[in-house]
C-alpha cells in the first residue's frame, strides 16, 4: 500500500516540502522540491495575511480549493470495475452451469474462488490506484502565501478565501485573486480568453470584485493562469468551485488522456485474441456435444468446456501488467529523485538515445563562489583567502552586490552578497537601509539586468548593472578596442571554467522617474567577475554509463565556449566542436540538423534556442530528453519526447510542460530514471512472455477432451484454470514487476522506439516455450492412460507436473541472459512468496480428500509425483540450453 503524508508548513527559503511514501511498512522519504521562494521587491510585514487559525475555520467551512475530479476511484468503484471483468463473468457462468446441473459442491468451491480472485485484483487494483494518487498529489501544483505574518508554501488546494499569496514569474495562479501589490506583472489567460498574448496587471488597494478575464491593467488574476513576468502579492477572493475555471470544471471532468503506443498496441492484441478465443469457444461447445451424440450431459461437458477454453485463451492480464507496472515504475523512479507526471513517458525512457542538459545545477552543484575580480589592469586571486580586498575593488563588489537581490536566490546573486559581506562590512560600500525601487531585466535581446536602488531620504538613486561582459560593454558604449581587449579577458577566464559576469555603474541619478530602458544611462564599465561552479562528483560516473549504454549527452549552456569546453574535460566528455548561440541563429533548419548530429556542447545560448535543438535532433531520427526549467523553456520540453523539468529551481508552467521532474535537479538521476525505464519495460517483455507461454499448454490441454471422445470428464475444468490464475496473476504482477535490472541494461544501445513490444520473434518463442510444455503434459496424461491410470490419476499428474511447468516458466523468463539456476541467487521475495504458496495449496488438493474430489484427482503415489517434477523441469531445460549458447556467442 502506498499512502501519501502531505507536508506543509513554514519553509525557509531553501528548504524543500518532504513527502513520505508508505509501502509495505517501509517508509521512504522524498524531497519535493518546489520552486523555493524567491526575493520580492515588496515587504512581507507590509502584507496582511490571514492568521493560521483563520484559515483552517475557513477550510472547515468551504471547503478546499479543487474542482470536481473523477480520476480517483475508491473501494466500491474499483469492485464495481473488477465485477464488470469478461474473467469475473466467466467464472460466475460456469458457477451458475454446476448450480443448474445440481452439483452444488463444485458449484460452491467454484464461487469461493472467485471470492479470492476478486480480492487479490481489488487489491492490486487498489494498491496501483494509491501509487497514482500519490504521483498525482507529489505533482500537483503549491502556493506560496502569507499566514500570521510568515510566508509559507502550501498545497494549492488548501488556499482559502482571504489569503495573501505570493505571484512571481513561471507561477500557476491557485484562485482567483485581487492584486494589491505589483512590479511588472503580466499574466497569460489563454485559458479562459483564448488569448496568447500575455496581459499586463495593476495593483488595487482595496475591494473584492473581479474584473473580466483578458483585460489590460485590471487588477484581477484568475486560477488556472500562468504568471509570465513580475511579481505580486494578491488577496484570494474565489476558491475551488466559485472561481472562473471551476465554472467550466465540469467539461475538463470529462476529458480522458490519450492512450500510449503501448497501450494501444496491447488493446488491439487483447481484442484480436479475444475474437479468436470466443469464436473457438463456440466451435469447441458444439464439436463436443455433437461428437458425444448431442446428450444433456454431452452439451454440459461441452458447455463447461468452453467456458474452460474461454478462461484459458482470455488475455486479461495484458492491461493489469501494462498498469501496474507503469505505475510502480513511476513510483520507483520517484524514489531515485525523478517524478513522472505521465506515466507512459516511463517507457519512453529506454529508447532515448540523446539527453540535453543544462549545465549549471545539472551537471554542477549550482553552488557559485567568486574565484577571480578584475578591474583595469588589476586581478584578484580569491583561490585562497585573504584578510582584506584592496580598495580599488570595492567598488566592482559594491556594484555587483546592488545589481544583486537584496534576499537572494540566485547562486550568483549569494556569492557575491556573501563576498560582500565579507570584505564590505563596516564600510559605506554596503547599502543595507537602500530600497530597490525599479528593475530592468534581462531580456532575448540584452543579456544583462539594472536595479535602481534610492537612498533611505529619496535624494538619491544608485543605479547597478550585471550581466554577460558582451552585453555590459553594450550599454556601457565600448570603443572596438576596448571590447577586444575585454574579449581577451573574459577568454582567459573562461578557459579556467570560470562563468564570468561584467558589472557597470550607471551614474547617479535623480529622484525623479526613471527612464523605460537600460540603454538610456549613461554606464561605467566596473569589471569582471569570475565564479566558480563545482562539477558535482558523480556527473563524470553517469557520463561513462551513457556513453556504454549508447546515449549522447548534450550541453547547452549561457557561458562561454572556453567555460562549457573546461567542465566537459572535468567531466569526461568529448567536447568537440562548439556550436553557439549566435551560429545556431544564423543557421536554417537543415543546416542545424547536419550540425547538431555531431556537436555535444551549445554554448551561449537562450532559452529560445532549446526548441530549435529539439525539433533539429527529432528530424534526425533521435528520441530527445530536453531540462529546463523556466517559462521560456516550456516549448522546448514541450516538444521534446521527455521532458525534464527541475524541481528545486524550476517554475510551475515548465513543470506543467514536462514529463518528468527532476527533485534534485541531479544529472545522475536522469542516468537512473533512463536505467529505471529499460528495466520497466524489460520485465513488461518478461511478463508478456510468461503469459503468452502459459496460456497455450492451458488452452491445449482444454482443446484434448475434442480428440479423446472416450473421456468421461474434462482434463482442465473451470476450478483448475482458478487455482493456475491464483499462480498466474500475481506473477505478472508482483515477480516481473520486482525483478531486478538485467546485467547488460546500460551496455546495449537504445531500443527502437518502433519496436512492437509483441515482435514477431519474442512471440514466436514465447510460443515455442508454451508448445513444448503443452508436449510435454499430452506425454505425461497420455503415457499416465497407457499405463492403466484411472482418468482422475492421469488428470492429477498432468495437472501437477503443469504447476511445476509453470512455476518453471516463472525461473526461466525472471532473465533472459541469466541461467534459471542462477537466478535463486538474485533476490526477488515475490518469487519465493508465489512458489511456496503454489507449493503448499498443490499438496492441500492432492493430500486432503475433500479437496481432492472437487478437483477430480486421484491419490497421488511418490514415483509419481517425481515424474510430474522432472518433466515440470524437462519442460524449460531446452530454454536454458539457449541460455547458455547464446551467452557464449555474444561473449
Amino acid at each position: 500500500m502506498i499512502q501519501l503524508c502531505d507536508w506543509a508548513g513554514e519553509v525557509p527559503r531553501t528548504t524543500p516540502l518532504c513527502v513520505s511514501l508508505t509501502m509495505q511498512g517501509r517508509t521512504w522519504a522524498i524531497r519535493l522540491c518546489h520552486k523555493t521562494m524567491r526575493d520580492t521587491f515588496f515587504d512581507i510585514d507590509m502584507i496582511a495575511g490571514l492568521t493560521d487559525e483563520q484559515a483552517q475555520e475557513r477550510l472547515a467551512a468551504e471547503g478546499f480549493n479543487e474542482l470536481p475530479s473523477s480520476r480517483r476511484r475508491g473501494l466500491l468503484s474499483i469492485a464495481a470495475s473488477v465485477v464488470k471483468e469478461p474473467m469475473f463473468l466467466l467464472l460466475v457462468a460456469c458457477g451458475a452451469v454446476y448450480m443448474a446441473v445440481g452439483d452444488f459442491q463444485e458449484a460452491l468451491m467454484l464461487l469461493g474462488f472467485v471470492a479470492v480472485i476478486m480480492g487479490i485484483t481489488i487489491a492490486q487494483e487498489r494498491r496501483t490506484e494509491r501509487a497514482l494518487e500519490a504521483l498525482r498529489d507529489l505533482s500537483s501544483p503549491r502556493a506560496l502565501v502569507v499566514r500570521s505574518g510568515r510566508q509559507k508554501r502550501i498545497p494549492g488546494r488548501e488556499v482559502v478565501r482571504g489569503d495573501m499569496i505570493i505571484l512571481t514569474e513561471g507561477d500557476r495562479v491557485p484562485a482567483d485573486a485581487v492584486v494589491r501589490q505589483c512590479m511588472g506583472l503580466t499574466a497569460d489567460e489563454s485559458l479562459l480568453t483564448g488569448e496568447s498574448a500575455p496581459v499586463h496587471k495593476a495593483a488595487r488597494a482595496s475591494g473584492d470584485a473581479l474584473d473580466a478575464p483578458g483585460g489590460e491593467g485590471l487588477a484581477s488574476v484568475f486560477s488556472g493562469s500562468l504568471i509570465t513576468g513580475g511579481q505580486a502579492a494578491a488577496q484570494v477572493v474565489a476558491v475551488g468551485t466559485a472561481t472562473q475555471m471551476g465554472q467550466i470544471g465540469k467539461a475538463l471532468q470529462t476529458i480522458e488522456p490519450q492512450q500510449s503506443p503501448l497501450q494501444r498496441q496491447t488493446a488491439r492484441l487483447v481484442r484480436m485474441l479475444a475474437v479468436v478465443g470466443l469464436s473457438l469457444c463456440a466451435a469447441v461447445v458444439l464439436i463436443y456435444a455433437l461428437m458425444r451424440g448431442g446428450s444433456g450431459e454431452a452439451w454440459k461437458n461441452g458447455l463447461l468446456a468452453g467456458l474452460t477454453l474461454a478462461m484459458a485463451t482470455l488475455p486479461e492480464e495484458f492491461p493489469v501488467v501494462l498498469t501496474i507496472f507503469l505505475a510502480m515504475g513511476a513510483w520507483r523512479i520517484s524514489r531515485h529523485g525523478v517524478l513522472t507526471r505521465r506515466t507512459a513517458a516511463v517507457e519512453t525512457l529506454g529508447a532515448t538515445t540523446v539527453l540535453c542538459v543544462d549545465k549549471t545545477g545539472t551537471l554542477t552543484q549550482n553552488r557559485m563562489s567568486i574565484s577571480k575580480l578584475w578591474t583595469g589592469d588589476d586581478i584578484f586571486d580569491l583561490a585562497t583567502p585573504h584578510e582584506r580586498l584592496p580598495e580599488r575593488f570595492h567598488r566592482l563588489l559594491e556594484f555587483g552586490v546592488l545589481a544583486s537581490k537584496k534576499d537572494p536566490f540566485d547562486p550568483m546573486d549569494k556569492a557575491l552578497k556573501a563576498l560582500g559581506q565579507e570584505y564590505l562590512a563596516r564600510t559605506e560600500h554596503l547599502h543595507e537601509s537602500w530600497r530597490l525601487v525599479h528593475e530592468y531585466p534581462l531580456s532575448g535581446e540584452l543579456l544583462a539586468l539594472s536595479h535602481a536602488w534610492a537612498s533611505p531620504d529619496g535624494k538619491r538613486v544608485m543605479i547597478a548593472a550585471k550581466g554577460a561582459p558582451e552585453a555590459v560593454a553594450d550599454l556601457c558604449h565600448m570603443e572596438d578596442h576596448e571590447r577586444s581587449l575585454l574579449a581577451a579577458k573574459v577568454a582567459a577566464m573562461a578557459d579556467q571554467g570560470l562563468r564570468v559576469l561584467g558589472v557597470a555603474r550607471g551614474l547617479p541619478a535623480g529622484p525623479g522617474d526613471l527612464p523605460g530602458r537600460q540603454h538610456d544611462f549613461d554606464f561605467e564599465f566596473l569589471g569582471l567577475v569570475g565564479l566558480a561552479d563545482p562539477v558535482r562528483p558523480t556527473v563524470a560516473g553517469a557520463i561513462e554509463q551513457c556513453r556504454h549504454a549508447g546515449i549522447r549527452v548534450i550541453m547547452i549552456t549561457g557561458d562561454y565556449p572556453g567555460t562549457a569546453a573546461n567542465i566537459a574535460r572535468q567531466i569526461g566528455m568529448d567536447a568537440g566542436e562548439i556550436l553557439t548561440g549566435a551560429e545556431l541563429e544564423a543557421m536554417s533548419d537543415a543546416d542545424l540538423q547536419r550540425r547538431i548530429a555531431t556537436t555535444n556542447i551549445v554554448a551561449r545560448a537562450v532559452p529560445q534556442h532549446k526548441l530549435r535543438i529539439v525539433n533539429a535532433l527529432k528530424a534526425g531520427g533521435e528520441i530527445v530528453a530536453m531540462t529546463g526549467d523556466g517559462v521560456n523553456d516550456a516549448p522546448a520540453l514541450k516538444a521534446a519526447h521527455i521532458g525534464l523539468a527541475m524541481g528545486e529551481r524550476g517554475t510551475d508552467v515548465a513543470r506543467e510542460a514536462s514529463s518528468l521532474v527532476l527533485l534534485d535537479d541531479d544529472f545522475t538521476s536522469i542516468v537512473h530514471a533512463v536505467r529505471l525505464g529499460r528495466r520497466i519495460f524489460d520485465n513488461i517483455k518478461k511478463a508478456v512472455a510468461y503469459i503468452f507461454a502459459i496460456h497455450v499448454p492451458i488452452a491445449g490441454l482444454s482443446l484434448v477432451p475434442l480428440f479423446f471422445t472416450d473421456l468421461k470428464q474434462l482434463i482442465l475444468m473451470p476450478v483448475h484454470i482458478l487455482f493456475l490464475e491464483l499462480i498466474i496473476d500475481p506473477s505478472c504482477t508482483m515477480i516481473f514487476e520486482a525483478e531486478a535490472a538485467e546485467p547488460d541494461v546500460m551496455s546495449r544501445r537504445p531500443r527502437n522506439p518502433n519496436e512492437p513490444l509483441f515482435s514477431l520473434r519474442a512471440l514466436g518463442l514465447s510460443l515455442l516455450q508454451g508448445l513444448v510444455v503443452l508436449a510435454i503434459m499430452l506425454g505425461v496424461f497420455v503415457v499416465a492412460r497407457w499405463m492403466g491410470h484411472s482418468e482422475d490419476n492421469a488428470r492429477g499428474l498432468t495437472f501437477t507436473a503443469l504447476v511445476v511447468a509453470n512455476l518453471s516458466l516463472i525461473l526461466t523468463n525472471r532473465s533472459w541472459t541469466r541461467t534459471a539456476w542462477s537466478m535463486f541467487k538474485v533476490r526477488n521475495r515475490a518469487a519465493w512468496f508465489v512458489t511456496a504458496g503454489a507449493a503448499a495449496c498443490l499438496a492441500l488438493v492432492l493430500f486432503v480428500p475433500p479437496l481432492r474430489l472437487v478437483f477430480h484427482f486421484a491419490p497421488p503415489h511418490t514415483n509419481d509425483l517425481l515424474i510430474c517434477l522432472a518433466a515440470g523441469a524437462l519442460s524449460i531445460a531446452w530454454f536454458e540450453i539457449v541460455k547458455i549458447l547464446r551467452r557464449r556467442r555474444v561473449g
